[in-house]
């Protein structure tokens, strides 16, 4: 019997990287390869407990392994430079052991054939390509991001940016012809208030350069019709996305399943969805100003407010708010957003623009209000809005301070235009349409899949030739 490819995946420990990651891994092991996931010790727990365990095997045929993640050797957990520092050093080491583990074993079919990882942590692609093992990287945010951090060097030496990624001109950045203009505010790493995050997400986009070069593959959560473009600017790009799991699949939170008995009672395309991703904090008056502009609405609404949305210890609503909204609103800690999204009452998406709630959206066919927290989330929002015209922004004005309160009159009224505009609705419904045909058997994803899935069994197999 011919031995299976193994394949050894790995993301960074949050949960927009690993979400995805595990889609594509749960997706080429239905192809035939086997697949260990390897996830830091602290994430493994998240997922199980939101899982309510299932074991180190789920139904896909996913093999788990874990990975110490050494925050208890951070002396400063409020230092983001030690934190990073110290995680890329832990987990290389042990991940390192752990792929040295798997191909001293004399059981054959151990051995790895391919590491995929994000690019975020390029040290997965160091390591493997130290022990001689095939690297695909796994890039998580819209394809022009990758275009422009293949970009940076040129745009250094142009002085667009300096070298620690901000911006030196007020100027639009031309990446392709046939891209639209990139407005300085929509670089991917800008994390407004945070020069710190910032500079270590900028660090990350440079490095990119060279796990491109390293790389035997580069995949995306994409897929072909939607960014033809990128996919002209970079070859070697394979789109396989959307990713997309109808079972919950790497989520860090238990998910409400009431709120789906909740939407079949709600009129068809009546209900606002509202949920900002695993990282967003608003402030309290932030926070307020949603909720009145949720209630001035007089709309259906399904909002996630997760712990840890706002920046107090405890989530407080505005006095008499969910007395007010109690017949029209429902509030969960956590939803299944994929299954929420293409629920038939669900009319629109507000969200923080984060690539993989953003490409959920799209499969599902429904309109955007964006609302960005940080690093790619701007340049997504220019993405939706001016690129495919499946949304609106939400900012009240072109300069808006990052840190200026929405108030809940601009938010009540966005929704209204966005929920009148037929042109974007009618833009949404066709993306819907191409996700679909994408997808189906002999699409461009499918194909991609394919493809990928077939090299991976050639490589395995000369592989084994050579050993023999």
């Amino acid at each position: 019997m011919e031995r299976r490819p193994h394949v050894v995946a790995i993301a960074f420990p949050a949960q927009g990287h690993v979400g995805p990651l595990l889609k594509l891994s749960c997706r080429i092991a239905r192809h035939g390869v086997r697949v260990t996931f390897v996830s830091t010790e602290s994430v493994h727990a998240r997922m199980l407990g939101a899982a309510s365990g299932d074991g180190d095997r789920d139904r896909d045929g996913i093999e788990r392994a874990t990975v110490p993640e050494g925050m208890e050797e951070v002396k400063d957990m409020g230092d983001r430079e030690e934190v990073a520092e110290t995680r890329a050093r832990v987990m290389s080491r042990h991940f390192e052991e752990l792929l040295r583990k798997m191909n001293s074993s004399s059981r054959n079919d151990e051995r790895v054939d391919c590491v995929v990882a994000d690019a975020t942590i390029g040290w997965a692609f160091e390591v493997a390509e130290s022990l001689g093992i095939k690297r695909a990287m796994f890039w998580p945010t819209a394809p022009p991001g990758l275009v422009l951090s293949l970009s940076i060097p040129r745009l250094i030496e142009a002085g667009v940016i300096d070298d620690c990624g901000s911006a030196l001109k007020d100027a639009a950045i031309w990446l392709s012809p046939e891209l639209p203009a990139l407005k300085t505010t929509d670089l991917i790493w800008r994390c407004p208030g945070d020069r710190t995050r910032q500079a270590i997400i900028f660090r990350h986009c440079m490095s990119v350069n060279r796990t491109v070069r390293i790389s035997n593959w580069v995949l995306c959560n994409s897929f072909y019709e939607l960014d033809r473009v990128t996919c002209s600017l970079i070859p070697e790009l394979l789109p396989v996305g959307p990713l997309t799991s109808a079972d919950r699949c790497g989520s860090f939170w238990a998910e409400d399943l009431t709120c789906l008995n909740w939407l079949d009672q709600q009129p068809p395309k009546s209900v606002v969805y509202v949920a900002f991703g695993s990282i967003t904090v608003f402030s309290r008056n932030q926070f307020d100003e949603l909720a009145l502009g949720l209630e001035l609405s007089w709309r259906p609404f399904l909002w996630v407010v997760r712990p840890g949305f706002t920046n107090e210890d405890e989530i407080r609503y505005p006095d008499g708010f969910l007395e007010r909204v109690s017949g029209r609103g429902k509030i969960v800690s956590w939803a299944p957003q994929e299954k929420v999204l293409a629920h038939p009452s669900v009319c629109c998406f507000v969200t923080h623009c984060g690539w993989n709630s953003t490409m959920e959206g799209i499969a599902s066919g429904v309109p955007f209000l964006c609302w960005p927290y940080f690093a790619d989330q701007f340049y997504v929002r220019s993405y939706v809005c001016d690129m495919l015209k499946a949304g609106l922004d939400l900012e009240a004005a072109e300069e808006a301070e990052a840190a200026a309160v929405i108030p809940r009159h601009r938010i009540q009224a966005r929704l209204e235009q966005l929920l009148s505009d037929a042109r974007i609705k009618e833009n949404a419904e066709r993306l819907r349409g191409m996700v679909e045909r994408s997808v189906a058997e002999g699409g461009s994803s499918s194909v991609n899949v394919h493809r990928f899935v077939e090299q991976l069994k050639h490589c395995c197999s000369e592989a084994i030739h050579r050993r023999d």
